[in-house]
């Protein structure tokens, strides 16, 4: 029997595109443009204006080249625009930080969507004392 190969990444079928505009339309198109495109929280955040962070990781992302180092921010709040595209970027989640590479799928989602602050807590099994059953060890 085979071993079933699994990969993650995109789940489409042919080209991507946003709202119909294809990625490569995308970068092309003005920041007003694509403000107009996204969802009311991420445009609403958008036309007030970036923070001086957020624009300086966006000078950053614009001045590295594909397939370059990874520029780390801890700025979460950062909406994914679609000059980020192929670029990765290592998010701080608190304690490290989480290498993403962007994809045309997370345009218009927040940075921090990506680096998970909480992991999964797994207990490890009681020690001697800590239940009532294990408090005695018998001599046999």
């Amino acid at each position: 029997m085979a071993k079933k190969k699994t990969t993650i990444g995109p789940k489409r079928k042919g080209e991507f595109t946003y709202r119909g505009y294809k990625a490569e339309e995308l970068k092309k198109m003005k920041i007003d443009q694509i403000v107009d495109l996204l969802p009311s929280r991420q445009r609403r955040k958008l036309k007030r204006g970036l923070t001086k962070e957020q624009e300086k990781l966006l000078r950053k992302i614009k001045g590295s080249k594909e397939g370059d180092r990874p520029v780390k921010t801890h700025i979460r709040d950062m909406i994914v625009l679609p000059e980020m595209i192929g670029h990765t970027i290592e998010i701080h989640d608190g304690k490290a930080f989480k290498q993403v590479d962007i994809q045309p799928e997370m345009i218009g989602h927040y940075l921090g969507e990506f680096a998970l602050t909480r992991r999964v807590v797994s207990h490890g099994s009681a020690g001697i004392g800590a239940t009532k059953s294990s408090k005695y060890i018998p001599l046999k």
